[in-house]
């Protein structure tokens, strides 16, 4: 790690509690770098002093650094599994059940979540959990407007139940709204919160060093009811399950033992 970079990652980290040294270190030097020069900086020494100068500068870099990239039912199949075969033993020995949706982006999961989970249970204001480092992507969430593109996967019926459409965008009902509650959190600094059936977390692992992995596969177990599942994004297979105190259920899904 050159100096120039290392000084970067300490003082981001000095002033966000950001570690950004847990993340695939070439993958985030590229970003960083195209970043920087693309707003007329010469080093990372540099745009590091403008960052501590100025609060916007900070805040446009925070937005950059996370990764919103998400539509509703993303990857179809698999939420399909989730609702024939998971759902259904979960639900099973428990009528409501306790739901996260980490790193949800723009709200498009965690909604997803919702508008599955209530054809099974009652949903009340903030039934499931939804976290996100980047405040900007969770007000997006919340405001709950999206362009047709996240949409794609959504099957016809629901779109015409849950949204109005008004010109090119799509806005969500409030009914749906209301049963999420978003909050900031940092996945690899903040506690977790327990005793959940089911976290969802989906297409962020892959941007984290092997040791945030591991750390994060703990902590979620930690945080799951015993029988609980895990359910990670289509590129994420964790090979080595019973390390973390989980046995594949399905593929990218994961019960606590």
């Amino acid at each position: 790690m050159s100096n120039d970079y290392t000084e970067f990652i300490q003082g981001v980290k000095r002033k966000t509690g950001i570690d950004l040294s847990l993340y695939k270190e070439a993958q985030m030097k590229r970003r960083l770098t195209a970043l920087y020069e693309k707003k007329g900086y010469g080093s990372f020494r540099e745009f590091l002093g403008a960052l501590n100068r100025d609060r916007e500068e900070m805040e446009g870099f925070l937005d950059r650094m996370t990764i919103n990239v998400s539509e509703f039912f993303r990857n179809y199949k698999r939420w399909e599994i989730l609702e024939t075969k998971i759902l259904p033993r979960l639900l099973s020995g428990n009528p409501v059940l306790k739901v996260w949706s980490a790193a949800c982006s723009t709200g498009e999961e965690p909604y997803t979540l919702s508008m599955m989970l209530s054809k099974y249970m009652t949903l009340s204001n903030g039934s499931i959990t939804a976290t996100d480092i980047d405040k900007n992507a969770l007000q997006r969430a919340m405001n709950g407007v999206y362009p047709e593109r996240s949409l794609t996967e959504l099957p016809e019926e629901m779109k015409k139940v849950h949204f109005t459409q008004e010109g090119p965008l799509f806005k969500l009902k409030d009914e749906v709204k209301r049963t999420v509650s978003f909050k900031q959190q940092n996945l690899l600094s903040d506690p977790f919160e327990g005793n959940y059936d089911l976290i969802v977390c989906r297409n962020v692992m892959i941007y984290f060093t092997e040791e945030a992995k591991n750390l994060l596969y703990h902590k979620f177990n930690h945080s799951l009811k015993p029988g609980g599942v895990l359910f990670v994004g289509s590129t994420e297979q964790i090979f080595n399950p019973s390390q973390y105190g989980f046995e594949t259920e399905d593929t990218f899904f994961y019960k606590k033992i």
